[in-house]
């Protein structure tokens, strides 16, 4: 049985925890295994790594600190806006998110974590940066890539293991 190498486009299923046991993700739980192209750097390193080598219907449990997953927590991701940026009618919670969008289009979510007179401190590190985080893999599917995936890696779409909004 040939074994996942880079460049294979491969299809996950898998559930990820916290150390305390509560799931984040559930692939089952939507139906559909993830699929990305091995080597790519679409979903967390250490993700990535432990599919390289595994075989079609392995199974193995892996469990990721924070460097190999979404990274330690970076306080300088955590920012005081001036409520003037948001429109009029906005209402500010605590611990409740808004949405905006990066220099390169990309959404970026920022938790409220104080609101004051003039400004809110939002926090927009990834909701599981600085956590230690477990899954459970199964190799679903490996496929030698298409030429044209290895030659137009922007044209693929990317599936990255993600907490649901509002979750630890």
């Amino acid at each position: 049985m040939s074994k996942a190498i880079k460049g294979n486009n491969v299809k996950v299923h898998y559930r990820g925890t916290f150390a305390d046991g509560r799931e984040f993700d559930n692939s089952h739980q939507r139906g559909a295994p993830i699929s990305f192209l091995l080597g790519e750097g679409k979903v967390i390193p250490g993700f990535e790594a432990a599919i390289e080598g595994m075989e079609a219907t392995e199974k193995k449990t892996i469990t990721l600190e924070p460097e190999k997953a979404y990274g330690p927590i970076n306080p300088e991701a955590v920012i005081e806006v001036p409520k003037e940026r948001f429109p009029a009618e906005f209402v500010f919670v605590k611990d409740g998110f808004v949405r905006s969008f990066g220099k390169n289009g990309r959404p970026v979510f920022g938790k409220i974590t104080d609101i004051k007179d003039a400004s809110v401190v939002l926090d927009v590190n990834h909701p599981l940066a600085g956590k230690q985080l477990t899954f459970e893999l199964e190799l679903v599917q490996i496929e030698a890539a298409a030429a044209e995936d290895a030659a137009s890696p922007e044209t693929k779409t990317t599936a990255v293991p993600d907490m649901a909004e509002g979750e630890e």
